[in-house]
């Protein structure tokens, strides 16, 4: 699939080379949901190359549409989504929003607390709620590599998983895959919806 956006961010020494390739799931998520694609990240997703299964032909469809698509136009797309002007963006990309309709609220307090057990710690140069999409598949990324001390064990990572991102995210996804501002944002939400369900099954077969 070329060279993963994020991967040089990864603190993958160690770790399985199936762990490794999910972290830069996370990672690849993390980056496209966190701020507008800038055209390295565009130029990666055009390289990308797919296959039969669901995930290569979600692959398949992002590298096309990344192939057509300019910086100006995603990052337009990118403010129409979760930017907006003064009402917000189509989408309200937060975990305590999608579970309770409301930001900041008891979702958010679980997940501070469970940062602060797990030694994960806000650097304060985003000032979005943690409950952010792209932050909690940060932080995933983080627990599987060892980026907040030693890698996660696969129970740990099952917990964080099934608290602070099945509980939500696969919803976004699918959002995202039906927002009317979404263009190359289609093939984002396939992607992240298909490696959830990835995810979720991994996990569920380990338990």
């Amino acid at each position: 699939m070329g060279q993963p956006i994020g991967a040089d961010r990864l603190h993958d020494g160690g770790i399985a080379e199936e762990d490794a390739l999910r972290a830069r799931f996370y990672a690849i998520l993390a980056h496209v949901l966190g701020a507008p694609p800038s055209a390295e990240t565009l130029n990666a997703f055009g390289a990308l190359e797919g296959d039969e299964t669901d995930m290569g032909q979600a692959l398949g469809t992002l590298a096309a549409v990344a192939a057509k698509t300019t910086v100006d136009a995603a990052g337009k797309e990118f403010d129409a989504l979760f930017v907006g002007a003064g009402q917000g963006g189509e989408l309200f990309p937060y975990k305590s929003y999608y579970l309770t309709g409301f930001l900041y609220e008891k979702p958010l307090a679980e997940l501070r607390g469970d940062m602060a057990r797990l030694g994960i710690e806000n650097s304060g140069e985003v000032r979005e709620p943690e409950d952010h999409i792209a932050a909690v598949l940060e932080m995933m990324h983080g627990l599987i590599t060892g980026a907040f001390g030693e890698a996660a064990d696969l129970e740990t990572q099952r917990e964080f998983f099934s608290d602070h991102i099945a509980t939500w995210a696969p919803r976004f996804f699918e959002d995202l895959e039906a927002a009317k501002s979404s263009l190359l944002y289609v093939p984002v939400g396939t992607v992240g919806r298909v490696f959830m369900e990835i995810e979720s099954e991994a996990f569920a077969m380990a338990a």
